[in-house]
């Protein structure tokens, strides 16, 4: 009976969350070809997207909010920033690109989970409410919309190199590299599609195996929210999204 209680109340949070997930942007009208042809992907990688049961509730694992639990399983609480997951998140899904359907998002986590973000999902303003929503869908695999069975946030196979075109150009993103002006226009003069891999974490760099180019977004080491602004602002500059 408990247990028959604890899952209508887990199915009512994800109610509730697909609500708030609810398709609120509409993608402009154009060709599916002329979308593939200009898509980006974007993979956000080391994301710190894990839950544990903390007295007896699961709970995204957050640096600040559990750093006793973390110290007692030996965990470095700086890895466990779930918020720049959210911050990166916000900026690419609000962003022009992707309301005019060219932008792809994928999120790799620091545990080898690979989330798939649909274009039309949006995401929780509070990172309060995208914690319970992180929390739902590595329970439930997928959060569906609520009118509909559209998958708005979905954990699907490894490898990414799955659902990436084999021409594409992969680039990664890092402060190790030296910084050139206008370093994105030969890429965006291609015709093949490009992969950009940005870290969502607080320290550290990328380690990407396939990756053939880097690029650096400036001087400084930027945030993975910061980098994901200019990233999508270079490209809507460049193809006069607005």
């Amino acid at each position: 009976m408990k247990s028959k209680r604890k899952n209508v109340k887990i199915n009512q949070k994800v109610k509730k969350l697909a609500k708030e997930l609810k398709p609120t942007q509409t993608i402009e009208n154009t060709s599916k070809n002329q979308i593939n042809e200009k898509c980006i992907t974007v993979i956000l990688t080391k994301c710190s997207l894990e839950i544990a049961k903390i007295n007896g509730k699961l709970e995204l694992l957050d640096g600040n909010k559990h750093k006793n639990y973390l110290l007692s399983k030996h965990k470095n609480i700086i890895d466990y920033r779930p918020d720049i997951s959210h911050q990166c998140l916000l900026m690419l899904q609000d962003s022009p690109l992707n309301r005019v359907g060219q932008l792809n998002v994928y999120l790799k986590t620091i545990n080898n989970v690979l989330i798939k973000i649909n274009p039309q999902t949006r995401i929780p303003r509070t990172f309060d409410r995208f914690s319970g929503l992180m929390v739902q869908l590595l329970q439930k695999l997928s959060i569906r919309a609520t009118d509909s069975s559209t998958k708005l946030l979905s954990i699907i196979a490894n490898p990414v190199s799955k659902y990436l075109s084999l021409d594409s150009i992969k680039i990664v993103t890092s402060c190790h590299v030296e910084y050139k002006e206008n370093q994105l226009e030969p890429f965006l003069n291609n015709s093949r599609p490009l992969v950009f891999y940005i870290g969502a974490m607080s320290h550290g760099s990328q380690s990407v195996d396939d990756a053939t180019e880097s690029i650096s977004f400036g001087s400084h080491p930027l945030s993975g929210a910061l980098a994901c602004a200019k990233l999508c602002t270079i490209i809507e500059n460049y193809r006069n999204i607005f």
